[in-house]
């Protein structure tokens, strides 16, 4: 995928009957699907139950089996509650007849309340800083099949803050900065812009918790690595055609799992999204 038409394709699903829908997946190099279009087609599938006045502010998944990029994936929608202010949806995605991932989501009507946010850091603006795929230029030679990776297509594009050298072995402390941007005009419908931001989340969590451990870890294909449960609040609108800045850190890793967090913020500052993720972070046997 290359960019926004590409990405809304892949999200967009076909219903096959009443709160049932299937969705294709992208053929990704490293076999299984990728989480991120997980939790953007399952937020699609509920949004296609909910009235057109709710919008999402929250959702809470969980990635229990990897997907196969090969087949289809059968999501079944759980109309749980419909509320005055409020909807609640279940959401179970099928492979195979076992269900690979499940998530709960809740829509509101925009209402008026109280507002307060913590600030935005204060890092280098996006237009003075350099793609994810420029910087992997130095490792073109050294680490070729690294550079490959992120000569991957994505309709994302992205712009860490914190230049970090992975033929080094020094620890990091576990905090980074990315702003990102989708690859393309959008329309100005809240729930695409929604669904594209789920996508994105998925990306620089966990890497984000192996940054204090860079002394330990020679190459990334020691580590088996995979998300285990994502969490997203959606706290005021934004656009993912213009950049939004991913702010990581990860406060622990223990027991084989690395616990992230994410704030996401507009270029004016205004808290936008809140992400939280666990994930599997094991060192592979020798």
């Amino acid at each position: 995928m290359k960019d926004t038409t590409q990405l809304q394709k892949l999200i967009k699903l076909e219903k096959i009957e009443e709160n049932i829908f299937r969705g294709q997946s992208y053929k990704t190099p490293w076999g299984s699907v990728f989480g991120g279009q997980v939790l953007a087609q399952s937020l699609h599938a509920a949004y296609q139950t909910v009235p057109e006045d709710r919008i999402a502010h929250s959702m809470h998944a969980y990635f229990i089996l990897p997907g196969d990029i090969h087949k289809p994936i059968v999501y079944k929608v759980d109309c749980i509650r419909n509320g005055k202010s409020f909807t609640t949806r279940r959401v179970v995605a099928i492979q195979k007849g076992r269900a690979i991932f499940n998530m709960a989501a809740s829509f509101q009507l925009e209402q008026e309340g109280l507002e307060h946010q913590i600030e935005m850091p204060n890092v280098a603006p996006p237009e003075s800083l350099i793609t994810d795929q420029e910087h992997a230029e130095i490792y073109k030679e050294t680490l070729p099949e690294l550079y490959m990776f992120f000569q991957i297509e994505r309709p994302i594009e992205f712009r860490p803050v914190e230049e970090i050298n992975l033929l080094d072995r020094k620890k990091h402390e576990p905090f980074r900065h990315v702003w990102i941007k989708a690859k393309g005009e959008m329309s100005n419908d809240k729930r695409t812009h929604r669904e594209f931001l789920a996508y994105a989340s998925d990306y620089n969590l966990l890497s984000t918790a192996v940054l204090p451990h860079r002394d330990e870890i020679i190459s990334f294909r020691q580590l088996q690595m995979a998300s285990l449960d994502h969490a997203m609040w959606f706290h005021r609108d934004f656009r993912m055609d213009e950049w939004l800045l991913y702010a990581l850190d990860s406060p622990s890793a223990s027991n084989s799992r690395g616990f992230t967090r994410g704030n996401i913020f507009n270029q004016s500052g205004q808290l936008v999204a809140s992400v939280v993720q666990e994930g599997l972070i094991r060192k592979r046997s020798s």
